[in-house]
């Protein structure tokens, strides 16, 4: 037997009859990231890179000179898994600040969700310079999303793989891993209290987003179903879409369509220290 179908079996059975425990169990794996190191293929931007120290103690890598453009990397992940378009935004001229997300890389904490992220990402614009554009990968981008909603002021947003809304992730994994209807709903309330947000609300539907963006998404990501992408897309009038048919959930960050998009939007936002210098 798998160790998967052992936990789901186990969370079934205990589940019934202890929903609770099991709930704060599956709550703790949920928000509990684990890390992994670079790959070889990272490497050589990390070394190219500086680390910086932000207030509250995130952690970031930073390369070039230029218009500021803020990234956050997806749930377990890492700053230079963007290493293909930190390569293309540094050449174009741009300054890139790439996060550890809170519980990730160097940055403080144990524990993580995705109020968290959108928080960290406002922290981190306090201290930048107006920001040309933020670019969020996976929970990065829904992240992201949140953060607008919560004062972040960006001349661009990109989201790459990114979830639609938190309820409809929430009860993927509590599917995935086996939870029984009671502790289901007892998790997604756990999880909502460690939040602070109901569950409901962190949808981008509810959402009021006025700025120049692009959501971008393979269509055979397997982790986030690229419907989501159509339902951000949907909600976002001053988006443009952008779906690849291949490129999985990670891979295709390192599309060069990608890339050339974003440079593409760049291009058409003018950052508020470029039109004061035109004036």
């Amino acid at each position: 037997m798998s160790s998967l179908a052992w936990v789901r079996g186990v969370n079934t059975t205990l589940g019934r009859v202890a929903p609770q425990w099991v709930a704060g169990k599956m709550r703790r794996a949920f928000m509990t990231p684990r890390e992994f190191e670079p790959r070889d293929w990272e490497l050589p931007l990390l070394a190219s890179s500086e680390r910086v120290t932000l207030r509250f103690g995130l952690s970031a890598l930073r390369w070039g000179v230029g218009p500021a453009v803020l990234l956050l990397h997806g749930w377990e992940g890492r700053p230079t898994q963007f290493a293909a378009l930190i390569q293309t935004l540094v050449g174009a001229g741009y300054s890139v600040v790439a996060l550890d997300g809170p519980a990730h890389g160097r940055s403080p904490g144990h524990e993580a969700n995705v109020v968290l992220f959108a928080r960290a990402l406002l922290e981190a614009a306090g201290e930048l310079p107006p920001l040309r554009a933020v670019i969020g990968h996976s929970m990065g981008g829904a992240s992201a999303l949140l953060a607008t909603q919560l004062g972040l002021r960006t001349e661009a947003l990109v989201t790459i793989a990114a979830p639609s809304r938190l309820i409809t992730v929430l009860r993927r994994f509590a599917h995935f891993v086996g939870l029984p209807p009671v502790a289901r709903a007892r998790f997604i309330r756990q999880v909502e209290r460690e939040a602070g947000i109901p569950a409901a609300q962190l949808d981008v539907a509810r959402y009021q987003l006025d700025i120049p963006g692009l959501v971008v998404h393979a269509e055979d990501d397997r982790v986030v179903p690229v419907g989501d992408s159509a339902e951000i897309h949907a909600a976002w009038d001053s988006s443009r879409m952008l779906r690849l048919p291949k490129g999985g959930h990670q891979a295709v960050l390192a599309n060069p369509e990608v890339a050339d998009a974003v440079l593409e939007l760049l291009e058409r936002v003018e950052s508020p220290a470029v039109l004061a210098m035109a004036s």
